[in-house]
């Protein structure tokens, strides 16, 4: 593999260094460095969306023909890695990278036409309804019912860990339209109007301090059966390739040079402010990072070899599940570098007891606990990746 740009590729890389010089403003760069939870809030996010649909680099995994770039992986590579490290903030992903790719492989013509110019222009906020209680990892265990009646279907259950569910104004989730024959079988995949009657969110608050996360409630809940994708009963097929876009059509290693690079921030301002650090701590800083290094070259091996709007497959549990330990170990990291600071807090109104770069370790450390849990536990990706090497156990 060709590690170094041909001159059209480092062409390509100026140019979107102009671009984030020209759009990207402070207060965005702010808002995305100061972001200690799983999606910047939706003022910060929705403002980077807009920038970039107006640009046409918003959607580089979708077709050109709805809004795609169309670019070979080193340029989607480039592109994501000059945005983690200009500070550009993440761009909400339900919408642009979950819903988005089923649609375009599953939905109607009236669906697509309908919801996809919607997710580019951001007038549609999405979250996703897959877990409820007793159906996270063994999401083929969800109850949530969708009874057919006439023209709709009736819901009623309930849904758990929604994140911006409060922000949302849409939701694709798996109901339960059978009982009969397997689990996987019986699953429906549907898109619903959050503000219809017999909806209620409750917030849900992480231990970081956080709203983020919630659980979500239908009582009676009408959703037509138009809003339905793909077939009844099949919506497996869909959830199983919605899940290889969230674990592994990502690229993780340019956020993660961003959060480690937080961190040397910070412990390059606590040295300056006299803070001695020995040379455990530097032995640490030094592992972390030639394991992010490997890890981008994993990356790179990977997508390299990837025909444009394809995922890897099985391949995408050993990224998500590298990403999530990576991100732990750069959390972890944080803490060992504030040391005493670590144990500073302020609620709410309160003015922080140290700087607000080194504030946000502290929350993002705690919430990245839920890394190896959220979009698969680590559990479930072992699994798949055994599977994949060694077929299925004997019965």
């Amino acid at each position: 593999m060709n590690l170094l740009l041909d001159p059209d590729d480092a062409a390509f890389r100026e140019e979107v260094r102009a671009f984030l010089a020209a759009e990207l403003t402070p207060a965005l760069q702010r808002g995305q460095y100061l972001n200690a939870a799983i999606y910047p809030e939706p003022e910060i996010s929705g403002a980077w969306q807009k920038i970039l649909h107006r640009r046409g680099w918003l959607v580089p995994l979708w077709p050109v023909e709805w809004g795609g770039t169309g670019w070979n992986p080193v340029r989607r590579f480039v592109f994501e890695t000059e945005c983690a490290l200009a500070g550009a903030p993440l761009v909400h992903p339900m919408g642009v990278r979950l819903v988005g790719p089923v649609l375009l492989r599953y939905g109607t013509e009236t669906q697509k036409q309908h919801y996809l110019p919607r997710i580019l222009a951001g007038e549609d906020y999405w979250c996703q309804g897959f877990s409820e209680s007793g159906a996270g990892s063994d999401l083929a265990a969800l109850k949530l019912r969708a009874v057919p009646q006439g023209a709709d279907y009736v819901l009623d259950g309930s849904k758990i860990w929604t994140t911006h569910a409060h922000h949302a104004n849409c939701m694709f989730a798996l109901v339960r339209t059978s009982s009969e024959g397997r689990r996987q079988d019986g699953i429906t995949f549907l898109l619903i109007d959050m503000h219809s009657p017999g909806v209620t969110v409750r917030p849900i608050r992480t231990i970081g301090g956080d709203h983020d996360l919630n659980e979500v409630f239908f009582d009676q809940v009408r959703v037509p059966q138009a809003n339905r994708v793909g077939e009844e009963n099949a919506g497996w097929d869909c959830a199983r390739y919605l899940l290889e876009f969230e674990r592994g059509a990502g690229i993780f290693s340019p956020r993660l040079r961003s959060q480690l690079k937080r961190v040397g921030d910070v412990m390059r301002s606590l040295q300056a402010q006299g803070t001695a650090f020995d040379g455990l701590l530097y032995r640490r800083f030094g592992n972390v990072l030639a394991d992010l290094d490997t890890f981008e070259m994993l990356e790179l091996k990977t997508f390299a070899l990837l025909e444009p709007g394809r995922t890897p497959g099985p391949l995408s549990s050993v990224l998500k599940l590298r990403a999530s330990r990576m991100r732990q170990a750069i959390a972890e990291l944080g803490i060992e570098v504030l040391g005493p600071h670590s144990l500073r807090w302020h609620g709410a109104g309160e003015e922080p007891a140290i700087e607000a770069a080194e504030q946000a370790l502290l929350p993002d450390f705690l919430n990245s606990r839920a890394a190896t849990i959220f979009g698969g536990a680590q559990e479930i990706q072992l699994g798949i990746i055994a599977k994949t090497l060694l077929g299925d156990p004997p019965r």
